[in-house]
């Protein structure tokens, strides 16, 4: 009888590599970060080899590891397709985590196509507020701005651009705004944390510099920026699709101002090995095709 592999270790260091994190690994298997430590050193004893290199607190693979979790995923993504094929029936209820500002503002106002074309596909919306861990356990599909997780399929959506926008009630439709007199109007302020507040970082891009005493009204969250916008409290950043729908109903006009490239990416991802998948094939070619 040929010697296999502990299968336990196996799905653990698969776990382990994938998120290139013990602790993450451990939380998506229900166990203790010693636990996972504990069957990552069972399989690098089995092999005789190193499978993670560590410096400090970096956990990268080393060859061998690099070459085991290719074949594992492989061999787990043929043993679930195979789990489907035995157990029947095709997964028609599909998890997908979104930024709440993409799905309040673009998503949600389109999923009535899709379900009109799909009525037997259900879509569950899971809002995020920061990129989460790519994972089934978290969600089948994710828009979110990461694009490099091994043995994930990514297609880019959207380039972020923001452009200043504002209710009629400050600015007609076709005037002309000039960047002198911009700061004579309240500006709508996202702070975006560590990145600082939008326009601050509009201003530098575009060599502008705002006086001390001009008066911001600063928000936690784009959407809230929009709806105080909307009610005519000043002159807001957003991402040009998130205002499409508002700016053709008349809600909102976008000044003939400079825009920003913020280089933040809206990526739609999903496994690889699940792009087959007549649901979510479905998803992707539908949301792919939408403006």
């Amino acid at each position: 009888m040929r010697k296999i592999p502990p299968l336990r270790a196996l799905q653990v260091f698969e776990a382990a590599a994938r998120q290139q994190h013990f602790s993450r690994a451990a939380d998506e298997l229900c166990i203790t970060q010693s636990a996972v430590s504990h069957q990552v050193r069972v399989l690098e004893e089995h092999f005789g080899e190193q499978l993670f290199n560590r410096s400090g607190r970096q956990l990268k693979l080393s060859m061998k590891g690099e070459q085991l979790y290719t074949e594992l995923s492989r061999i787990f993504n043929e043993l679930s397709d195979l789990n489907q094929q035995i157990s029947g029936g095709e997964n028609h209820e599909l998890r997908l985590a979104v930024y709440s500002s993409f799905a309040v503002k673009w998503l949600i106002p389109r999923l009535s196509d899709f379900r009109r074309q799909y009525p037997e596909i259900k879509i569950r919306l899971d809002m995020i507020a920061d990129d989460p861990d790519l994972s089934d356990s978290v969600a089948d599909m994710f828009i979110s701005g990461q694009s490099n997780q091994p043995g994930y399929w990514h297609q880019l959506l959207h380039k972020e651009r923001l452009i200043p926008v504002c209710s009629p009630d400050l600015f007609a439709r076709g005037e002309t705004v000039l960047i002198d007199s911009l700061w004579q109007y309240p500006l709508l302020t996202v702070d975006e944390g560590p990145i600082g507040l939008d326009w601050d970082r509009w201003s530098l891009a575009n060599n502008t510099p705002f006086p001390a005493d001009l008066q911001q009204h600063i928000f936690s969250h784009v959407l809230l920026a929009i709806e105080a916008a909307v009610a005519g409290q000043g002159i807001a950043l957003a991402s040009d699709f998130m205002v499409v729908n508002d700016i053709e109903k008349g809600r909102l006009v976008a000044l003939d101002l400079p825009d920003i490239f913020t280089g933040f990416e809206f990526n739609f991802s999903c496994k690889r090995r699940r792009l087959k998948e007549p649901a979510i094939a479905a998803f992707i070619e539908w949301i792919c095709h939408q403006k």
